[in-house]
């Protein structure tokens, strides 16, 4: 992958840039010597290296879920889902059956989904992938509930520990103490590792996994960016660098909002994920960038016309994927009635990609700064890489903006203000 921000200079100058990169590096060294703010959950930076040990039983693990059921879910919430369901939604086809289907609870508390949900399961053998450090956070400990006694009532009681996995902590909890009374199948969650940052951890690599997908590849694409940006100190070949500060001089110009675009329906959850990790590692002490996205060019007619022409307070990072397996022409008609044999022969990579370059050049003439990141090709290594370089760079970024990017103690307003509503002791 690399980084291309030549539409970023209408809007700021190479110096900017320059000085911007300079205070970057400052703070990538700050964070790899463990100087910076939120120092203790730092875990995640030698991921690439550390997830490597722990493939061969990942995998096992996986064959046997596959092999036991046709279906598996993940119950997790924020990180304990996002990454693995950007991974999982990236690679699949879209129209194709599963061989092993991998679907996700917990992650809110709506009635409808999960009753579907418990139907669609009802008589069933399956899996439960169930992911909490606590086992007490409210919308995963309510579906692990519902689905364990689902699983109980569809197996018997004492058929059902095979099928529940649990990824939690590594000695307290309440699903800690569940899976040890139980006899589940237990991974850790390391303690300094925040969630939003796990998506190399058995968190996110046993559910890709268990879809059927290359979690070796996936890592490999991690370390392969590791090299370029978290062992590199070089300004002008690390692109973490150059995203961390053009992000902030962007907002320190007035673009308050991170708009991440794809051209690629299956990047909508790598979207999400994103916006989890920005969103969450910024979003506090009043500052931060507000990250959106936008898939296009589905959104070009609607959320269009604002990027095009509405207030001034949005830039752009494109995802660009480079190349495709699949190649579909278009084909020449002789009546030509919708006007379009001008384009018959092309692929619709080609024409995607010419909406891609037109669609830069009107918002950048619209006064929307725009990065463009490039993906090979999407598949495990690269996103593997993609989503690294995201790590790296938000830290950093959270660093330069001043902010500690691994808490989040805006999560927990929420959460008092329900309990108390609900009766909950001491609330």
């Amino acid at each position: 992958m690399w980084i291309d921000y030549s539409n970023c200079l209408k809007f700021v100058s190479e110096k900017e840039i320059a000085h911007g990169q300079k205070n970057a590096k400052t703070q990538l060294e700050h964070l790899l010597s463990g100087k910076g703010k939120g120092n203790d959950f730092l875990g995640w930076i030698t991921l690439p290296e550390d997830s490597a040990l722990l493939t061969a039983r990942i995998n096992k693990t996986a064959e046997r879920l596959r092999s036991q059921a046709a279906i598996s879910v993940v119950v997790g919430i924020g990180g304990s889902y996002l990454g693995s369901k950007a991974v999982i939604e990236a690679l699949s086809d879209p129209f194709a059956k599963a061989q092993h289907q991998v679907l996700f609870a917990g992650h809110h508390l709506s009635e409808s989904y999960h009753s579907k949900l418990i139907s669609l399961l009802e008589g069933k053998a399956f899996n439960i992938i169930v992911i909490s450090k606590s086992g007490t956070t409210t919308e995963p400990a309510l579906a692990f509930r519902l689905l364990k006694d689902l699983l109980t009532e569809n197996l018997g009681k004492n058929n059902i520990s095979s099928h529940i996995v649990a990824i939690t902590d590594s000695s307290r909890g309440a699903l800690r103490e569940m899976a040890d009374r139980e006899g589940y199948e237990s991974y850790i969650i390391p303690d300094n590792i925040g969630g939003r940052y796990s998506v190399l951890t058995p968190v996110g690599l046993l559910p890709v996994a268990t879809a059927g997908f290359n979690i070796n590849s996936l890592i490999e694409g991690a370390a392969e960016i590791a090299a370029v940006t978290r062992d590199n100190n070089n300004p002008l070949t690390n692109p973490a660098l150059s995203y961390a500060a053009l992000r902030n001089i962007l907002l320190q110009k007035g673009y308050s909002v991170e708009m991440l675009v794809n051209y690629e329906p299956g990047l909508h959850y790598l979207a999400e994920w994103w916006k989890q990790l920005f969103g969450e590692s910024e979003g506090k002490d009043g500052k931060g960038i507000f990250p959106a996205s936008a898939s296009l060019t589905t959104d070009l007619h609607s959320l269009g016309q604002y990027i095009q022409d509405g207030q001034r307070f949005i830039f752009e990072t494109v995802l660009s994927v480079n190349n495709t397996d699949e190649k579909v022409l278009i084909p020449f008609d002789q009546a030509d009635t919708d006007k379009l044999n001008y384009i018959a022969g092309k692929s619709l990579s080609e024409v995607n990609k010419k909406a891609e370059e037109g669609t830069i050049m009107a918002h950048v003439d619209g006064g929307v700064p725009v990065i463009r990141i490039e993906l090979r090709e999407l598949k495990e290594h690269a996103i593997g890489e993609l989503m690294y370089f995201f790590e790296i760079s938000c830290a950093v970024s959270g660093y330069v903006l001043g902010v500690n990017p691994f808490d989040q103690p805006g999560v927990e307003a929420y959460k008092t203000n329900m309990f108390r509503l609900l009766g909950k002791e001491g609330y």
